[in-house]
This record gives structure tokens, C-alpha cells and sequence, in this order.
């Protein structure tokens, strides 16, 4: 019999069977998410499974956020957000309110979510625990709340995909710009229900925010996960950023006679910088081919790029700059600890003084509910995980995703530029995952 996946063994461990790719398991879930627009629905299930006066399965490991539609606009919005705090206060779970951040960050920086866990959230980006090597998904608010009644969920193993890069990666190119690579050699759906694994020397050297990109977006080519084997600089961002100690699984890689639905190799010296034009992820080309097109907007942020590397990137390009006439940028942290971390920093200065908007930690115009939402007709280059029609405001708006970098440097001259001309870009490594402060 050959091998196993890393999806097998993680799926395999929580289940205690031998599970195969396309076997059904019931497994037993360690971490179980909701935000304030997926759980209430979320709780009337838990509500009907246990009658109306049951318990959480595991309060400890339960944890509720207020991030995308905070700070509340309206009153549906707060209504929403009293149910999610009346919720945790009930039943004990963990509660992170408004300005504390993006789930999907919060939950990695508390110290929540360890390698070789199986989380569940009700939210699709919840492939990102992947990152440090945990198998992270999304499931619907309907079976996030039988989870929290039962702690246990069905899942038929899935198959993986490969993606194995080799060799040092060209100044200007980052993890950004290969998942986009990625998505668009393969396509929005080529990964349905498989599991996206990221291997080679190119990923193992990549610092921890980066890999936790190509986690996040493996949802946006069908990714059921998206997976980065753990290793030890893993443990040691986990120990430093939470001051406890981080175990390592075992077996935490795929076999080499494991059997893949498919592998691509690429040669990191070869990739360039990648955007991805409207309205779909998988419209990925290289820079080039966009250079010069007119931008209204530059979004900063989400729970793909709104993390302390990625911010200071960009306050390094514009420090002493200010944006270009008639261009506009919103900047929105990925969570209260990265935002606290530019004020001491003095970048969150560095940024308004360049003309920036800094929000609230949180997910901000991501979803298009609020907070620098897209008119009819502007064009905006992010660093968000989605492009599709009307994701961040009019469905008559344009958004184009691309890397922080060339976010940056887009910003200086108001039109879509290859971050290549700018020189001295930064090589950002784990440093700051581990400084910042609860």
C-alpha cells in the first residue's frame, strides 16, 4: 500500500482510523470559530440540536469574534454583535470584540490553534490554521453549530494537490505572488474539496506570515485545506508570540510515495510579481501586463495581508512619500496587537502622514459591508484574498489583488506598477510575529 498525504494523517489522527482520500470519517474537532455575521445563525443551530438548553462542547476551545461588520454601522450589525457576546458570556466561550481583531489572526496569535489540530470555522478562510501546519476549514454556520453541540464532524478525506517550489525567490516576489500563480495555473475550482500542500525549499524558508498566505488562499482555487508541513521555526514563532510551549506532531509530512491527485513544480527564480485582474482570483498575470493602469483605491489589509510584516512593508515604501494626487488607501490591521505595534513602531504615523486611512483592527471593506466600500467605477489594487463582482463595494467597481509590495508601490504613482522598480524592498522575516504584544 503506498503512503499517506498529510491531509490523510491529520484527518486519520482525529478520527483514530486508517482514512484513505475519499473515505468518510467522523472526526473529532479541537477548535471550533464564528464571527459576528456567521454565528448567530451558527447558534440557533447549536439551539435546536440541544433543545434550547444545552452546553458547548468544549467553552476553551470555542471562540466567537466580531470582526467583519464592526465597528457596527447600523443597528443590525449591533443587534448581531449582542447576540455573539450574550452567546459567549452563556456559555463561556472565548469572545474577541470589536478592534481585536480578524478571527482568523486572533486565533493563531492567542495561541488557540497548534499544529495537528482540526479547526473548524464558519468562515471560508478558515484554511489559513494551515499555515502552521493544523487542518483548518470552513464549514456552513448549519454544521458549525452541531459542532459546538457534539465536537465532532463528518468529512470525507480529501484528495492533494501538490505545489512544490524550489530555490530562492527574486526580490519583489512573495508568498502572495505565488498562491495567485497558483490559482491561476489551476484555475478558481482545480482544487474542489482537495487539499492544497505547499512544499520545496522555497516554502520551507519562508517566515510564518507568508506561509499562512498560501493557507488562507487555498479556499480561492476550491482548497477544502490548504497545507504547509510544520517544522521547528514553526514551534518557535508559536513559543515566542504565545509563551508556552509548542509540540510538534510526529509524522507532519506527506509520504514520498503518498499518492497526489496531481503535483506542479515550479522554479522560484522564474516567478515575477502577479496581479489578478478583475473578477476572479484566477485571472492571475504577471505584473507586466498590467503596469499602468489607473487606480482609484489601494486596500491594505484582510486576514491574507493585514499582519505587522505586511503593514510595515508598506510603511517602508512610503516613509517620506505621500500617495499619489487622486488616489486614496485604506489600511485596516489584522488585529489590535498589530495596530498597537505601528503606534509604537511610530509606521501607523508614517503612513497618515503619507495620506493614508488607518482603521480599526478588523476586516474592513473586505466583504463590502463598510468602511471604504468601492463607488461605480473605481478601480482598486488590494492585498485581499477575493476580486469578484461587487466584493468590495459597486458591482460597477474593479479590484485587483496583488501583494503588499506592489500595493506600495502602486501607491506612489497612482496606477499599477511593478514593485521591481522600486529598490530596496525589505526582506521581512518572523521578527515581529514574536514581539508583538497581547
Amino acid at each position: 500500500m503506498t503512503g499517506k498525504t498529510l491531509a490523510e494523517k491529520l484527518l486519520s489522527a482525529k478520527a483514530g482510523v486508517d482514512a484513505r482520500a475519499g473515505d468518510y470519517v467522523e472526526a473529532v474537532v479541537d477548535v471550533a470559530m464564528a464571527h459576528d455575521i456567521t454565528g448567530p445563525l451558527a447558534f440557533q443551530t447549536f439551539d435546536e440540536v440541544t433543545g434550547g438548553d444545552g452546553e458547548v462542547f468544549a467553552p476553551g476551545r470555542t471562540i466567537l469574534t466580531i470582526d467583519h461588520h464592526a465597528p457596527a454601522d447600523g443597528v443590525q450589525a449591533a443587534n448581531n454583535h449582542n447576540v455573539i457576546r450574550e452567546f459567549a458570556a452563556e456559555h463561556g466561550a472565548h469572545q474577541y470584540d470589536v478592534g481585536e481583531g480578524i478571527c482568523h489572526q486572533v486565533l493563531i496569535e492567542e495561541g488557540h490553534v497548534a499544529p495537528g489540530d482540526l479547526v473548524i470555522g464558519a468562515d471560508s478562510h478558515s484554511t489559513t490554521y494551515g499555515g502552521i501546519g493544523a487542518f483548518g476549514t470552513g464549514v456552513g454556520s448549519s454544521d458549525l453549530g452541531t459542532v459546538l453541540a457534539t465536537g465532532e464532524l463528518w468529512f470525507r478525506v480529501p484528495q492533494t494537490m501538490r505545489f512544490v517550489v524550489e530555490g530562492d525567490l527574486p526580490d519583489g516576489v512573495y508568498a502572495k505572488d505565488l498562491i495567485l500563480r497558483f490559482i491561476g495555473d489551476v484555475g478558481f475550482a482545480g482544487c474542489t474539496y482537495m487539499a492544497a500542500e505547499y512544499v520545496g525549499s522555497t516554502i520551507e524558508s519562508l517566515p510564518i506570515h507568508q506561509r499562512l498566505v498560501l493557507a488562507n488562499m487555498a479556499i480561492e482555487m476550491g482548497g477544502k485545506t490548504g497545507l504547509v508541513p510544520a517544522d521547528e521555526r514553526v514551534a518557535r514563532v508559536l513559543e515566542a508570540e504565545t509563551g508556552s510551549s509548542v509540540e510538534l506532531p510526529d509524522d507532519r509530512r506527506s509520504d514520498d510515495d503518498a499518492d497526489f491527485a496531481s503535483v506542479h513544480e515550479y522554479h522560484a527564480e522564474e516567478l515575477a510579481p502577479q496581479v489578478s485582474k478583475p473578477s476572479n482570483p484566477e485571472n492571475a498575470v504577471d505584473v507586466g501586463e498590467v503596469v499602468g493602469t489607473d487606480l482609484d483605491q489601494l486596500f491594505v489589509g484582510t486576514c491574507t495581508n493585514g499582519r505587522y510584516e505586511d503593514i510595515s512593508l508598506v510603511a517602508s515604501v512610503l516613509d517620506g512619500e505621500t500617495l499619489a494626487s487622486g488616489t486614496r488607501m485604506v489600511v485596516v490591521p489584522a488585529s489590535g496587537s498589530v495596530y498597537r505595534k505601528l503606534v509604537r513602531t511610530g509606521e501607523l504615523g508614517t503612513l497618515t502622514d503619507a495620506g493614508a486611512i488607518v482603521q480599526a483592527a478588523g476586516c474592513g471593506p473586505c466583504a463590502g459591508y463598510h468602511q471604504g466600500v468601492l463607488g461605480d467605477g473605481d478601480a482598486c489594487l488590494a492585498t485581499a484574498n477575493r476580486n469578484f463582482p461587487g466584493r468590495e463595494g459597486s458591482l460597477q467597481s474593479s479590484v485587483y489583488l496583488a501583494s503588499p509590495a506592489t500595493v506600495a508601490v502602486s501607491a506612489l504613482y497612482g496606477e499599477i506598477t511593478d514593485p521591481r522598480e522600486y529598490d530596496g524592498l525589505p526582506r521581512l522575516d518572523d521578527h515581529a510575529l514574536a514581539e508583538v504584544e497581547a
